[in-house]
């Protein structure tokens, strides 16, 4: 779980607004995960392909469901096969990571019979290494997250798990629809779990020493699974960079907050039965603090002389001040009171706006990438039967690549409306510096940040 913007911590990863994210070229049964947690939408894509996050598959994998608990296996010394380039150096850091990890309390058993099985993967390094090359805007990626293909499937296998998800939404007290909808994002429903070795690319990613302490401390938390029993190397598959399962959690994730919802006494989120993966996504959700009942947002239409200096998520206003203001449902109606709310506009003045409230929030926590959260939130309206977003998108308008979201950076500061940190990362300090720099230039402060922009710094 997850992550869709760090670049690879937390339940999963992202994307975020204005909008990196390599997107819409993936088959609609593909995941639509923007990628590993704790970035932002910026930092996330990946190359070839096919999906937004890069933590897609090439082939659907349906693991065969599993009764009892992995079997028993003769110990065996850890090897593993080396990077060609310095297989010397892999084998050491093997060596002194299962030190390591006995001290922490491995079995040498887990350990032996993991690193047996695993192996030096050249792919994710490269796969690692191309994250930030290529971006998708917003509409791009919901064009295929939330295609009609995506939702008819989202609502067949809502029927199909309906009792199971109503089930889980009495339990943890999550609306159906999201849990849903997160389970079509991450995995296509199921269809595309990733077929990884989960050891392999931790150790991988941990060895190659870029994010070193993260990919080190999965790495043990997978360990920790397999000596659990929950699951087996055989089984023990997902995304290159170490995402699991049906609803894509990372390792560290899947012990805070996997449940053994089938009562089976194991937290299976791998097999073909989602109903573990999904009770723990609503189980995540709960803890970060879902509200049963209210939305994650909605589609909302700004009045003319509407101030967009007072759009982001760091503004809030309750539901009266908003209505007062003139913002009004999509289809002109009165908005309900779900608490106090921010206007998002994250295509600007030109593309849709919504309204959203503390639940969208929570589902950041999965993902913090905005993108990822308004896929989630508008596939589980879609899934229920509700309607497409009405607004247009600015199609014409293409996403800056890394190089230009940095100088445009350096040619605000310049100008006098310093971002903060210049890393190529469109986050709340940039976007403000955007406002800033158009309120002085007289145009609409919606701190959308565009090549036009850039073309006026320059």
């Amino acid at each position: 779980m997850r992550t869709v913007i760090a670049r690879l911590s937390g339940v999963a990863a992202g994307l975020l607004l204005a909008l990196g994210g390599a997107a819409s070229a993936f088959a609609p049964d593909t995941s639509a995960r923007p990628q590993a947690r704790t970035l932002t939408l910026e930092q996330v894509a990946d190359t070839a392909a096919t999906v937004p996050s890069g933590l897609a598959v090439t082939r659907s994998l349906r693991p065969v469901a599993r009764t009892g608990t992995p079997r028993a296996q003769t110990p065996v010394q850890a090897t593993v096969q080396p990077h060609r380039a310095n297989p010397a150096a892999f084998n050491r850091w093997v060596a002194d990571f299962r030190r390591r990890a006995l001290r922490q309390g491995i079995p040498a058993q887990v350990f032996d019979r993991a690193f047996a099985e695993a192996e030096y993967l050249s792919v994710v390094i490269e796969r690692d290494r191309r994250q930030s090359e290529f971006t998708k805007q917003l509409w791009e990626y919901l064009d295929t997250a939330v295609s009609d293909s995506r939702v008819r499937n989202g609502r067949s296998n809502f029927r199909a798990q309906e009792r199971t998800l109503r089930r889980i939404e009495a339990t943890y007290g999550v609306d159906a629809q999201v849990v849903a909808a997160i389970w079509g994002l991450e995995s296509a429903y199921g269809t595309f779990r990733g077929d990884t070795n989960t050891i392999s690319a931790m150790a991988t990613l941990a060895f190659d020493g870029r994010r070193k302490r993260f990919f080190e401390a999965q790495l043990m938390a997978a360990l920790r699974i397999l000596a659990a029993g929950d699951t087996d190397m055989r089984h023990m598959r997902g995304s290159w960079a170490g995402a699991m399962g049906h609803t894509q959690f990372m390792p560290d994730s899947f012990l805070s907050y996997a449940v053994d919802f089938t009562g089976d006494g194991r937290r299976d989120i791998w097999g073909d039965d989602p109903t573990d993966a999904l009770a723990s996504t609503a189980n995540y959700l709960r803890a970060h603090g879902w509200r049963r009942g209210q939305p994650w947002g909605m589609e909302v239409q700004l009045p003319r002389n509407f101030d967009y200096s007072q759009t982001g998520e760091r503004i809030k206003k309750s539901v009266a001040a908003w209505m007062a203001a003139g913002v009004r449902r999509i289809d002109g109606s009165a908005i309900p009171d779900h608490g106090r709310a921010s206007v998002l506009v994250p295509a600007g003045a030109q593309g849709a706006a919504f309204l959203i409230f503390d639940n969208f929030h929570v589902i950041e926590r999965y993902n913090p990438a905005d993108a990822y959260v308004i896929a989630v939130g508008h596939l589980g309206d879609r899934i229920l039967g509700g309607g497409a977003i009405r607004a247009g998108w600015p199609r014409g308008d293409r996403a800056l690549s890394f190089d230009e979201k940095v100088e445009l950076q350096r040619l605000l500061t310049a100008a006098g409306h310093p971002p903060g940190k210049i890393d190529g990362i469109i986050g709340p300090n940039t976007i403000e510096a955007v406002r800033r720099y158009q309120r002085g230039q007289g145009l609409i402060p919606d701190g959308y940040v565009s090549l036009d922009i850039l073309r006026r710094l320059r």
